[in-house]
């Protein structure tokens, strides 16, 4: 692996840069197109938005990955008001991707996540990647995904404390920030201001 690489905060000016490259990660993965991009455009202007935990990956001074982080929360079956974070969109340039890059920027995200002293990350991932860096399913630590029933497959939803013991003693339900939410139509009129790109159905997708 190349070991040129540094980790700094986004800049505004990096904005369009950082859309592209997630747009480019993203494009037909998990449904034609994609909307990662215009999802953190709209993240970065909400109060839930963590600016200090917003990173960019560098190699030879070229932007090849990203990672961002929002505030949320556990409603907990006795009451309390939980915070933790949620992470992503989360991306390696493709050309760059099964090199290791990208578990170097998770563990640099989570290490700054963990030194502000957030206690825990929870989020919906692949946990054949995610476990290298310590993240466990979710169901482990009693917490359950919004809107679907408890019996439902909740595999893909997975949680890593960052304080030991933060979630002892705590069971309940973590809520999405609305801002993950957004209008397809929107999505659409976003994309137009990127060069054109052909939308595939493919085997794999999810949508």
């Amino acid at each position: 692996m190349n070991n040129n690489y540094t980790f700094r905060q986004e800049e505004n000016a990096d904005h369009r840069t950082v859309e592209e490259l997630v747009r480019g990660s993203f494009w037909n993965v998990y449904r034609p197109g994609c909307s990662e991009h215009y999802v953190l455009h709209v993240l970065r202007s909400d109060p839930a938005f963590v600016k200090e935990l917003d990173f960019v990956m560098e190699m030879d001074g070229r932007i090849i990955g990203q990672n961002m982080f929002m505030k949320t929360v556990i409603n907990a079956d006795d009451g309390r008001i939980v915070p933790v974070l949620t992470m992503g969109p989360i991306c390696i340039t493709p050309e760059l991707k099964r090199h290791g890059f990208g578990k170097k920027l998770l563990d640099f995200s989570l290490e700054k996540a963990a030194e502000m002293g957030f206690g825990a990350v929870l989020f919906e991932g692949n946990i054949a990647f995610y476990g290298k860096s310590g993240f466990d399913y979710s169901r482990s630590f009693g917490i359950r995904y919004h809107d679907m029933p408890e019996d439902a497959d909740q595999s893909f939803f997975l949680c890593k404390e960052l304080i030991h013991g933060y979630l002892d003693g705590i069971t309940g339900v973590y809520q999405t920030p609305q801002g993950y939410y957004v209008d397809d139509g929107d999505v659409e009129a976003f994309d137009r201001s990127f060069p054109l790109k052909e939308k595939l159905k493919l085997p794999g997708q999810i949508f």
